[in-house]
């Protein structure tokens, strides 16, 4: 009778220092610029319409 012992799966060498760096957001895309200064102009143009037809 033979004895047969599985061995465990060996593992992905890159895995390990890949989920060590915890990489994080590369920052704001163009387009988010793009939209960001729109409801920025938007936001100041609502201001000062308000303020020139303020009581």
């Amino acid at each position: 009778m033979k004895f047969v012992i599985a061995t465990a799966k060996p593992r992905n060498p890159l895995v390990a220092p890949s989920r060590m760096r915890r990489a994080g957001s590369h920052g704001i895309g163009t387009k988010a610029q793009r939209q960001q200064g729109r409801h920025e102009l938007r936001r100041e143009l609502r201001h000062a319409e308000a303020e020139r037809h303020g009581p």
